[in-house]
């Protein structure tokens, strides 16, 4: 035992450190984790009972280099801050950490709590200085070995790049050959084929979306690798797996290397972090074009990533942006003739004509500032024009290329799943054969061998009825009679423009073929537009469109306005429309008013606004809701009181809605109970002897007093008679009055 261990020591745990750098390391490199874990029986040899020895190993598989978060070391270092540790051993100190910020802190910790460290070499005390000396010169060499190791293998690895024979994962389609830096083409067809299918189909629509969603509608499965050396799945294919074969060199026959950096960071928490940024292609480190045969050229796909380019958002001062289904032709072609601006598209009324407008006016200078906005109707038909006679000459040839194409696609969709029933009927064969090479005996393998014989005979079933059932589709192949007609066509691509089965999309398709750039320069005061048509291989055309002339602007009448102004403050939105309805009032485009319409006149003319209020000064003309809520009755009484004429109403113009002033005195005709004097209109006509309209006009010529009794099971209008009124004769005279 050594001198350097005491009994206060050995009162405390011994900790023994287990790590290995990488997880290939800790399924390869069996003899020394077993090693590590043996040093439990040299702390018992030192002097700690086995239940005093603690195994850390949760750093299994984990680098030493400070790089990631090591949780077993963390564990040790606070035991070990706590005076919890008599002893750390270890292999080796490189165990510990191959980091000198690491290394040191814990040496801080054990020289302060009298802590031993122990490897193969002996036993070390770090408060002591020769000893701490020691460790610090074996926790610098082993930072130094591990820079080392890395620069030897790291320059291997770069060398042999260089070269192009370093064998790292290659995308689907390509498999290593037996030669140094050999690629080929997968032996599987139907992988190779449908790689093929995904550069064919984006040549011919221009879009990874397209061919994601083309392949989708087709029910095509596609082939996937997921890691190295793993089989080939065929699965639904995704817009990411699009885009990555789309986007990959490697397909175009380059080998690469370097793309990416590791990097270290210290993060929000103060750690230190790794991560992966990717580098742009003139930072690579090797780039070797014609290495391997490619499914196609790497001039395609320089074509190809400046099409994918084109089809995201633009910035500014960039034309391009990917087709859209609007009526604007020019869309991502159009700049402004002003500032050299890309012009945005908008659409306006019911039929969403389209119209082209500069954004320089709120980018720049404000929206005081106007650069360009112009309707896109005549503008649309006159490139057009342009285009179509452009391309006439070219015509039969576009037809016969569109025949192909459209034969192609049921070929290509066709060989597609002619593959997957060919792999399915592969797969089963296999299943058989493994079925009946095991014993019969055996029963517990053959049931699972079984088994999976009979998924993939279901499996080959399926593939074969859909096989099938695409076979007996009617075929997309033309006619004769069809052919003879898509030629004649050909010679006037006019009829093909103009068909309505030619969405807009695909005419924005055609021009931006052909066309690079149209910029469009017109003058506010000006009745023409001047057309800059810039072609692909640089030839210009100049032209210029009249615009339509300009149409005075509607507006509603002053009358109207006038009228909506004066009921403005008494009336809603709706209320107001009504009035003007039942005047026979239309609106500029000879439409019945609506309340979204008074609305709109109430903020263009900045009119007030309707505000119903709670409380109203007596004298205040009301509506008749209110004023029966305040009088106590139906506002169907308040109508036939109107109409009797007993009480007086106003209007603020012609149908508009009743309005009375509550004021005492009509407060004074209502209530609830009668007074002595007072009787029914009914008894009142039978004691004067004279008609309910006799009654009433003296009423309403002051002849008669009458109040409206509100309670009670004979409410109503009651009529004040008094013995000089009652007529000895009833005249008839009086009695048609």
């Amino acid at each position: 035992m050594s001198d350097r261990i005491t009994s206060n020591h050995l009162g405390r745990a011994a900790f023994v450190y287990i790590r290995q750098s990488t997880v290939t390391q800790l399924e390869r490199n069996r003899e020394s984790t077993d090693r590590q874990y043996k040093l439990a029986d040299r702390a018992v040899q030192l002097g700690w009972r086995r239940d005093q020895v603690r195994l850390i190993d949760d750093d299994l598989g984990l680098s030493g280099s400070g790089a990631v978060h090591r949780e077993g070391f963390e564990i040790m270092a606070s035991e070990v801050a706590l005076g919890r540790v008599g002893l750390i051993l270890a292999i080796e100190v490189s165990r510990l950490a191959r980091n000198n910020a690491e290394w040191y802190r814990l040496l801080d910790f054990c020289g302060l709590t009298d802590t031993l460290i122990g490897d193969e070499d002996g036993i070390y005390h770090p408060g002591l200085y020769n000893d701490r000396l020691l460790l610090g010169l074996k926790g610098t060499m082993s930072e130094a070995e591990l820079h080392v190791l890395r620069a030897r293998l790291n320059g291997g690895i770069r060398n042999k790049a260089a070269r192009g024979e370093l064998q790292r994962a290659l995308p689907v389609g390509f498999v290593w050959g037996e030669k140094d830096g050999e690629v080929l083409f997968d032996p599987d067809e139907a992988v190779r084929n449908a790689i093929r299918t995904v550069f064919e189909k984006f040549a011919e629509m221009g879009s990874v979306r397209q061919v994601w969603i083309w392949l989708r509608t087709e029910k095509l499965l596609f082939p996937s690798r997921p890691h190295t050396g793993s089989k080939i799945r065929w699965i639904t294919p995704t817009y990411h797996a699009i885009h990555t074969i789309l986007d990959s060199p490697v397909y175009a026959g380059v080998y690469l290397y370097g793309r990416s950096r590791h990097e270290r960071y210290i993060d929000s928490n103060g750690q230190m972090c790794k991560r992966v940024r990717r580098l742009p292609p003139s930072e690579w480190q090797v780039f070797i074009r014609d290495h391997h045969q490619g499914f196609i050229d790497w001039e395609t796909y320089e074509m190809n990533k400046a099409r994918i380019a084109r089809n995201t958002r633009p910035g500014p001062h960039q034309a391009g942006g990917a087709i859209r289904e609007g009526a604007a032709l020019l869309q991502g072609l159009a700049c402004c003739g002003h500032c050299g601006r890309k012009l945005h598209v908008y659409y306006q009324g019911k039929s969403s004509t389209p119209g082209y407008y500069c954004p320089g006016n709120t980018l720049v200078n404000g929206k005081a500032f106007w650069c360009l906005r112009i309707g896109g109707v005549h503008i649309d038909r006159a490139v057009a024009e342009a285009f179509l006679n452009a391309i006439t000459p070219a015509g039969v040839e576009a037809a016969l290329q569109a025949e192909r194409e459209i034969e192609a696609d049921r070929d290509a969709a066709l060989l597609q799943w002619q593959h997957h029933v060919d792999r399915a009927q592969y797969e089963a064969d296999a299943a058989e054969r493994r079925y009946r090479a095991v014993e019969p005996e055996n029963r517990l393998v053959a049931r699972n061998l079984e088994t999976e014989w009979e998924k993939k005979l279901g499996e080959l079933t399926a593939a074969k009825d859909e096989l099938e059932q695409r076979r007996r589709l009617p075929s997309r192949q033309l006619t004769e009679m069809q052919r003879d007609s898509l030629r004649a066509l050909g010679t006037d691509l006019r009829f093909v423009w103009i068909a309505q089965t030619t969405t807009d999309r695909d005419r924005k398709e055609l021009l931006q073929t052909l066309l690079e750039e149209v910029i469009i320069r017109a003058e506010r005061q000006e009745n023409s537009a001047h057309l800059t048509l810039r072609w692909r291989g640089g030839a210009i055309t100049e032209l210029d469109v009249a615009r339509p002339p300009r149409v005075p602007p509607l507006r509603t009448d002053e009358d109207t306005i006038e009228l909506v102004r004066r009921l403005a403050p008494h009336y809603s939105n709706a209320v107001i429309a009504g009035i003007l309805n039942r005047q026979g009032r239309r609106t500029v485009r000879g439409e019945r008013f609506t309340a979204i319409s008074v609305s709109a006149l109430r903020q263009y003319w900045n009119l007030p606004h309707f505000e119903r209020r709670t409380k109203l000064p007596d004298g205040e003309p009301v509506t008749i809701r209110d004023a029966a809520t305040i009088l106590g009755v139906a506002p169907s009484t308040l109508h036939r009181c109107l109409n009797d004429g007993i009480i007086v109403g106003e209007q603020l113009t012609p149908g508009a809605p009743w309005r009375i002033r509550v004021t005492e005195e009509l407060r004074a005709r209502f209530a609830p109970e009668a007074p002595e004097g007072y009787v029914p209109l009914v008894d009142a006509m039978r004691i004067l002897g004279v008609s309910r309209q006799t009654v009433l006009q003296r009423v309403k010529r002051g002849q008669l007093e009458a109040l409206h009794i509100t309670r009670g099971r004979r409410k109503g209008l009651y009529v004040k008679i008094l013995d000089a009124q009652i007529p000895l004769f009833d005249t008839g005279s009086e009695a048609s009055v």
